[in-house]
C-alpha cells in the first residue's frame, strides 16, 4: 500500500472522521463504521485533506484535466482545497466548479454553477467525500454535461465502502462507472482500511480488534460486493 494511503487512513481516525461502532446509514443499513467528511473543520486538516485528494487524483488520472467539480454542499470545499493542493504539489493550475442548490438569478455569476463554469473541451474530474448510492451523481452529471461539451475523466472519493449500491449487485462506484462511462476511484478502500488498522494502536488504543473485525466481516457478508 502506498505511504500516502496509510497516512490518510491514520489521518481519518485521528480527525474523528472515520468512526467505528453501531450506525444506521441513510440507506437503512446497520453499519459497524461510518465516515463523515464534515468533521474536517480546521485549516490544517483541510490542507492535508486536499493534498491526499491531489495525490490520489494524480496517481489515478495524471495531470490531463482542467476542472475539479465538487457537488454541493460537501464537494465545494473538497474541490477548493484540492485545487489549491494541486497547484502546490504539482505546479498545475486547475479550476474548481460546483453546482448551486438554487440557481442565482442576478449578478455577473448568475446561473446554477459556482466557480469556473466549464467550457467546451474541458476535461473534468468529479470529487466527492463518499458514495453509497450514487444519487449525487444523478443530480450533478447532467448539469456538468449540459454546461458545455466536456469530457468527465473520472470520479474521486475519499473512501470506497465496497458494498453493493442501489442495484444490489455492483458497488456504488461500479454502478456509476457503468451508467455514465467514466472511471471511478477512491483514495482508499475499506479493505485497505481494515488491513492497516487491524490490531494497530492509534493514540494508545487498538482501532480494529478481533470483535470489531468480526462485525465488519459479518457486514460484508451481507452487503459486500461479491
Amino acid at each position: 500500500m502506498e505511504s500516502y494511503k496509510e497516512e490518510f487512513i491514520q489521518f481519518m481516525v485521528e480527525s474523528d472522521v472515520l468512526k467505528f461502532g453501531d450506525f444506521t446509514l441513510k440507506s437503512g443499513r446497520k453499519s459497524p463504521f461510518f465516515m463523515n467528511a464534515g468533521a474536517y473543520v480546521t485549516g490544517s486538516q483541510l490542507t492535508r485533506l486536499g493534498e491526499y485528494y491531489a495525490k490520489a487524483i494524480h496517481a489515478s488520472y495524471g495531470d490531463d484535466f482542467d476542472v475539479l467539480f465538487g457537488p454541493a454542499y460537501k464537494g465545494i470545499p473538497l474541490a477548493v482545497v484540492t485545487a489549491m493542493a494541486y497547484s502546490k504539489l504539482y505546479d498545475k493550475e486547475v479550476k474548481y466548479c460546483s453546482d448551486r442548490k438554487e440557481a442565482k438569478d442576478h449578478g455577473a455569476d448568475k446561473g446554477g454553477l459556482l466557480g469556473a463554469k466549464p467550457v467546451d473541451g474541458d476535461k473534468v474530474v468529479m470529487i466527492e467525500d463518499v458514495t453509497t448510492s450514487g444519487k449525487s451523481m444523478e443530480e450533478t452529471v447532467p448539469k456538468v454535461r449540459a454546461a458545455a461539451d466536456v469530457e468527465i475523466v473520472g470520479l474521486m472519493v475519499s473512501l470506497n465502502r465496497m458494498e453493493v449500491g442501489l442495484g444490489g449487485k455492483l458497488s456504488a462506484l461500479d454502478e456509476i462507472n457503468k451508467k455514465y462511462g467514466f472511471d471511478t476511484n477512491a483514495i482508499v478502500t475499506m479493505d485497505e482500511v481494515v488491513e492497516y488498522l487491524y490490531n494497530r494502536e492509534i493514540d494508545g488504543r487498538v482501532v480494529i480488534d478481533d470483535t470489531l473485525k468480526s462485525s465488519i466481516d459479518t457486514y460484508y457478508e451481507q452487503y459486500g460486493v461479491k
